[in-house]
């Protein structure tokens, strides 16, 4: 299973929507990705900048995937991948 960019950025939307009590589209979200740091996000809601690491978007993806998708997965079945855009495979 492939998750887009897009589909990344909607489980972190709605992940921390929960978290802090907003609307989904009251978050919003870039993605990142640096040679030393890895993969990571910063997230803009309810006025704040929060960044997450790479762990953080794993729990959010596993999070996602289960609420969404009814699957429940670890961290080490997804991996994050820079193409053209930021993608994660799942190993189902």
């Amino acid at each position: 299973m492939r998750l887009t960019e897009q589909e990344i950025v909607n489980a972190i939307c709605l992940n921390m929507a929960e978290r802090k009590g907003l609307k989904p589209d009251e978050v919003d979200v870039e993605l990142m990705w640096d040679e030393d740091l890895g993969f990571s996000a910063e997230v803009f809601a309810g006025g704040r900048s929060q960044i997450l690491t790479q762990g953080n978007l794993f729990e959010t993806i596993v999070q996602y995937l289960f609420s969404q998708y009814q699957m429940r997965v670890f961290w080490d079945q997804i991996q994050l991948t820079l193409d053209e855009e930021i993608i994660a495979d799942i190993a189902v």
